[in-house]
């Protein structure tokens, strides 16, 4: 088969643009869609608009702000969303599959195991997989908080070439072209170090989203860090979904990696929840920086969170950068009783425990070495 693209499209745009209606909006989705099966490209769906649909469907003027009453109208809205994608693809005589995912649904390494081959087995059957946050169950410490995050998840999980992020503008500008009248659009984005200069430029949500540029462009950095391609797009003109499709440069174009993090990395680096932090000195941060160490008891320094064996936790340097992300061997109990002390000291103290607190295999960094001073 082709290549797998995963594309996403927001509340914003389902909610209709210049008089036209979702249902309008999800028929030239599912037209588009549907022409990338007949190529033998497959595709996963992203979509927000439970919760919109929901409103409308109970005469809210205003998405609710009590996550009771959001779950209540997400409830609402999920079963018309999903008769509306089912109509339009069977228009083209395709199928089409609900999956909803919570943050702890990938944050477990056996449940994001599982929805992988989920996902696999939908795509290899030419089904089109509907992806939404599970709104009417996500709690706050589970939920993704926008379906950018979800959709590069996605795309890491079923190892897809391709991401596209449908949105309300044209492209990733230089400023707000609202308030800036010097902001220029971004045609193309070449690597991680200059996706991170560019976060300054990023906006805020609407009202009925949740997203906007800043989590549009976490999402590039999560995809291109796996290697995979993130193109930005205006969703509100078909024509410019039907030309991006075609290969043509629209929008903005985010390029992936060289070096893409092998699945287990990326699940570590993303889809993971950290409960807790743990800070080391320099050389420590050099060791793992540098030669790729584990992380051992003598190179922390300070602990924060409470967090049990296995659990992950961000590793933060003296002033506060984060330096990587891994699953602890020991505790935040355990771990306050050792902070600083060697590995001969913590099997004297716990007993027979592995050298590293965490070690380099279940680690990965999230950034790079800072470049060697010039000599003077």
């Amino acid at each position: 088969m082709g290549q797998r693209r995963v594309i996403k499209v927001g509340t914003s745009l389902l909610r209709g643009q210049e008089g036209r209606s979702t249902a309008a909006v999800i028929a030239d989705l599912a037209a588009s869609l549907s022409g990338l099966w007949q190529r033998g490209e497959p595709v996963a769906l992203v979509t927000s608009g439970a919760v919109g649909l929901g409103c409308q469907a109970l005469g809210l003027l205003e998405r609710p702000r009590e996550l009771e009453a959001l779950q209540a109208a997400a409830a609402v809205g999920q079963g018309r969303l999903m008769g509306l994608y089912d109509q339009s693809f069977a228009s083209h005589g395709r199928s089409v599959a609900q999956v909803l995912l919570t943050r702890g649904d990938l944050a477990s390494r056996r449940r994001y195991q599982t929805a992988c081959r989920t996902l696999d087995q939908l795509l290899a059957w030419g089904v089109t997989p509907v992806v939404n946050e599970n709104d009417t169950l996500a709690t706050d410490e589970l939920r993704f908080g926008d379906n950018d995050t979800l959709s590069a998840l996605v795309a890491v999980a079923i190892g897809a070439d391709e991401l596209v992020l449908l949105t309300d503008v044209d492209a990733l500008y230089s400023g707000d072209p609202r308030s800036d009248a010097d902001a220029r659009p971004i045609a193309e984005v070449a690597s991680l170090a200059e996706l991170e200069r560019l976060g300054s430029a990023a906006t805020g949500g609407g009202r009925w989203g949740t997203g906007g540029m800043t989590t549009k462009l976490a999402a590039a950095r999560i995809a291109t860090a796996s290697g995979i391609r993130v193109r930005l797009a205006d969703g509100r003109d078909p024509a410019v979904l039907e030309a991006l499709l075609a290969g043509e440069q629209v929008g903005t174009l985010f390029q992936p990696s060289p070096q893409p993090l092998a699945d287990r990395k990326g699940w570590l680096a993303h889809a993971l929840l950290p409960k807790g932090s743990l800070t080391i000195d320099g050389g420590a941060e050099r060791a793992l920086l540098e030669r790729g160490a584990s992380l051992l008891a003598v190179g922390i320094r300070a602990i924060e969170g409470s967090f049990s064996r296995r659990d992950a936790v961000r590793l933060l340097s003296l002033d506060g950068r984060e330096l990587g992300r891994g699953l602890t061997s020991l505790g935040s109990d355990e771990l306050a009783q050792v902070l600083g002390q060697s590995s001969e000291a913590v099997r004297l103290r716990l007993g027979a425990v592995g050298d590293a607190v965490v070690h380099r295999d279940q680690l990965v960094l999230t950034t790079s070495p800072a470049p060697p001073e010039p000599a003077p």
